[in-house]
């Protein structure tokens, strides 16, 4: 057994820890955005913490209707860009917390009056001391490099941050129910993936609205864990040119849970499937050519969350039946610094 699938099993006891209900600072950052509403949201990210922040911006913007923009952190590390405006609420994901560019922007804007949030796994790290307001994802130690827990925790946060924001009893009460569904979701059966993928040296990833996110991260890790060079496209977007080589047993995995866009995205796996693709549809057990059984959430829009569950234990077990080591990816380290 590995490091990846025993931290990837424990995503659910950690996220229960995080959304412990005795944990004021959430509601406290809620009733402050909604006293004094951000004039402009940032988030700072990279690798599968940008991911984490593309799902929670998401979310801001479909439920809150506020616009989110993740901020080349370059801009103020190399291009020393004045950036600084009144109002601005910047949000930093992070796993270490170490990397130079993410501190130093986040330095750069609590000195100008930024509310700065860090979500971050160690609150005791740099990033998290130049922050105005620390959310620790008490995801305990995390020795794979391959983020699993802690991917699920910076979701979890995000989505706690704008429950308390936007203060929707329905969503509210679904976020409480989330560990159970995670547990659930880690015991899915996928092993469908590890037999259509255990060969492919490429395919396809699709997702739309916060799935889009998901199939992101899906495809860093199988690129990280298994040598598989792995693209995610939205299912809107992968018909605009990259289908054009979408041939006869060319793979990919359709992530496709409840919402607005599952329509859309069955369509397009269905369209796939006819021109011979071998399609793995990640959706509820209802949906006709599900092969990748999703665990339905307490909340749809929480789907994402049990989907990514499902799929750490099924690229682990792909990554060793290729002949990897999910724990030690080839030139990669647990803290990445760069600038």
């Amino acid at each position: 057994m590995t490091r990846m699938l025993d931290e990837a099993r424990e995503a659910s006891a950690a996220v229960a820890r995080l959304l412990d209900p005795g944990d004021r600072s959430y509601d406290e950052l809620g009733a402050f955005l909604r006293a004094d509403p951000p004039t402009g949201i940032l988030t700072l990210a990279r690798g599968s913490s940008d991911h984490a922040a593309q799902h929670t911006a998401y979310l801001i913007m479909a439920r809150l209707g506020r616009l989110v923009t993740s901020l080349p952190m370059s801009l103020v590390t190399l291009y020393h860009a004045n950036l600084a405006q009144p109002g601005l609420l910047v949000m930093a994901f992070s796993q270490s917390g170490q990397s130079p560019d993410l501190v130093d922007p986040m330095r750069y804007f609590t000195a100008n009056g930024a509310t700065t949030v860090a979500l971050v796994n160690d609150a005791e790290s740099p990033l998290a001391r130049e922050a105005s307001r620390i959310f620790p994802l008490r995801s305990g130690e995390e020795r794979s490099v391959a983020a699993t827990k802690s991917f699920i925790g910076q979701l979890a946060a995000g989505a706690r941050i704008v429950s308390a924001w936007e203060q929707d009893p329905a969503f509210e009460a679904g976020l409480a129910l989330l560990p159970g569904a995670l547990e659930s979701a880690a015991r899915a059966d996928w092993s469908a993936g590890v037999q259509a993928l255990a060969g492919v040296e490429r395919l396809f990833i699709l997702g739309r609205g916060t799935g889009l996110a998901i199939a992101m991260e899906a495809a860093l890790k199988l690129k990280e864990t298994c040598g598989i060079q792995a693209e995610a496209f939205s299912g809107a977007e992968v018909r605009h040119g990259p289908m054009a080589i979408v041939d006869e047993g060319f793979p990919l995995i359709v992530f496709a849970p409840r919402g607005p866009a599952q329509a859309g995205l069955i369509s397009v796996a269905q369209d796939l499937q006819a021109r011979g693709a071998r399609v793995l549809l990640a959706a509820p057990p209802d949906i006709p050519g599900a092969n990748l059984p999703l665990i339905p959430a307490p909340h749809p829009e929480l789907d994402t969350v049990t989907a990514i569950q499902s799929f750490y234990p099924m690229v682990e077990a792909l990554s060793r039946a290729r002949g990897h080591d999910p724990d030690h990816p080839p030139h990669l380290s647990k803290v990445t610094r760069t600038r």
